[in-house]
């Protein structure tokens, strides 16, 4: 009988610790040579609303359950291109860009490499929107979004300051003209 209640007791705890695992979810940081391995799993499952990060060495790592972190062991640049290349590949995703406003006034004696790195960036984006947002500001966007919705962010070993690259997903196969549309039917349906 003692035996049966130890059992029981020890079978409760057992559970109550698992359901609380399940219950607090963790971010998971990945330390990952092959990063784009990594990246390729995820592109797929990825949609409207998550964000792909591409961040400078310094960038903080976050509390923000909905964050996941993969360390490439690269350059930003390098990162960057594959990333936006793949977006664009993908056919169900594109990519609203976003940088540090910062960036724009971060000077060559301050920063030695910037004004080129700034230089072959403008490259990458290919003649796309590009906004600014003051950093701090990005982190309140980060944190709202990652309550709800994945935030992948690629950790590079840039150390030039300002020049993480924030990608917020949005649909490719459906755009704001078309959902307006789609609203207007369904108010004139009721």
């Amino acid at each position: 009988m003692k035996r049966n209640i130890l059992f029981a007791f020890g079978l409760m705890a057992f559970l109550s610790c698992n359901q609380l695992a399940t219950t607090n979810p963790q971010k998971e940081v990945t330390y990952n040579q092959d990063w784009k391995s990594k990246f390729d799993q995820m592109l797929p499952l990825l949609g409207h609303r998550n964000w792909i990060i591409v961040v400078d060495k310094a960038f903080p790592l976050q509390n923000a359950a909905g964050m996941e972190v993969i360390h490439t062991n690269e350059k930003l640049l390098p990162v960057l291109q594959r990333v936006l290349r793949e977006i664009d590949k993908s056919g169900h995703v594109k990519a609203m860009i976003y940088r540090d406003k910062e960036l724009g006034f971060v000077s060559e004696d301050q920063a030695r490499g910037v004004k080129r790195f700034i230089d072959e960036s403008i490259q990458l984006f290919k003649g796309q929107q590009v906004q600014t947002l003051l950093h701090d500001s990005v982190f309140t966007k980060l944190d709202e979004t990652s309550k709800l919705f994945k935030v992948l962010v690629l950790k590079t070993d840039e150390t030039i300051p300002y020049s993480s690259v924030f990608l917020q997903l949005d649909c490719a196969y459906w755009d704001a003209g078309r959902e307006k549309l789609l609203r207007e039917r369904m108010n004139t349906h009721k």
